[in-house]
């Protein structure tokens, strides 16, 4: 099978490489600790070793970028793409790589801006591409809705017509991580081991905390996790799995506010955190469909390497 382009998924930690074929197959893969922070001063050193330890690949390869590569943190700071911008239209707006070596055909996709009433501003990198994988995957017509793309950084959008029309983020991930590590809960949630399940029912009691007609001020529930453990409510073990629920259940709360009826809900995301998400979708009396995020990332670059190799 002949190489034909790569797609990197380069997020802030962790990078992610798909070798395509020129058939559209999968010839390899590649995931590492090369994220946008790791690899400060030498992205274009560190994409040249990615590429050399490739015997299929050819330097001379399209190579297609997306996520935190092409933010001010990045290897080269691409503009956002606004709302109103068909998401078709993505490929047209890869940006070249300003110091890449003559020949070679690099680009960063860009990310998305949404401005909303009242000032409000939303952003993404590297959700955009699976949106656009999902586009392709499902067909423009059939690709309404409103899509969960779980992480560090929950992001809630919504397609209309081909297009963004609402984006929300949740600092969901971070939060979680940041309040097992640090601070007043650091110490009642360290009893918890291993990933949260979305049949446990600490997860479902503080999903059930979040999801009532007047849910209380996330940073007031969190409190009360420590208050819960202090007096014995809650066991030490279970901190973490309710926390989860406050945090995941806050999400869906808010959503809850701009429902469309009957509308499909997606979740593109890795397994565990899907079937979290699907869980409390039930307590809110929705289902919602899970979609491959790794076939929908395949996706998206082959629907990218027919663009990559663009002058």
């Amino acid at each position: 099978m002949t190489a034909a382009f790569i797609g990197i998924d380069w997020g802030t930690t962790h990078r992610r490489a798909t070798l395509v074929g020129s058939d559209g197959a999968i010839v390899a893969e590649r995931a590492d600790g090369d994220g946008a922070l790791a690899c400060a001063g030498r992205f274009r050193a560190s994409l040249e070793a990615l590429v050399a330890g490739w015997p299929e690949a050819s330097p001379a390869l399209p190579v297609v970028m997306a996520g935190m590569v092409g933010a001010t943190i990045g290897w080269q700071a691409v503009p956002y793409l606004e709302g109103g911008t068909p998401l078709s239209e993505l490929p047209r707006h890869l940006v070249p790589v300003a110091d890449s070596p003559p020949g070679r055909r690099w680009r960063i996709v860009p990310g998305w801006c949404l401005r909303g009433e009242g000032g409000a501003v939303d952003v993404m990198r590297g959700e955009e591409t699976q949106l656009f994988g999902a586009l392709h995957l499902l067909g423009r017509d059939a690709s309404d809705g409103c899509y969960v793309l779980p992480g560090t950084h929950s992001k809630w959008v919504r397609l209309q017509a081909g297009r963004i029309t609402e984006l929300r983020t949740y600092m969901t991930g971070e939060l979680f991580a940041q309040v097992r590590a640090h601070g007043t809960l650091a110490g009642v949630m360290q009893g918890a081991r291993g990933a949260v399940a979305p049949d446990d029912p600490a997860f479902a009691r503080g999903v059930r905390a979040m999801g009532g007609d007047r849910p209380p001020a996330l940073s007031h529930a969190l409190f009360g996790v420590r208050a819960r453990v202090v007096t014995g409510e809650l066991a030490p073990a279970a901190a973490a799995a309710y926390v989860s629920g406050l945090l995941i259940g806050a999400e869906w709360a808010d959503a809850r506010q701009r429902a469309v009826p009957d509308e499909p809900v997606r979740v593109i995301g890795e397994p565990g955190l899907a079937a979290l998400h699907a869980a409390c979708a039930a307590h809110f009396g929705r289902s919602v469909q899970a979609l491959d995020a790794r076939a929908i990332q395949v996706e998206a670059w082959r629907a990218l390497a027919n663009f990559g190799g663009s002058p």
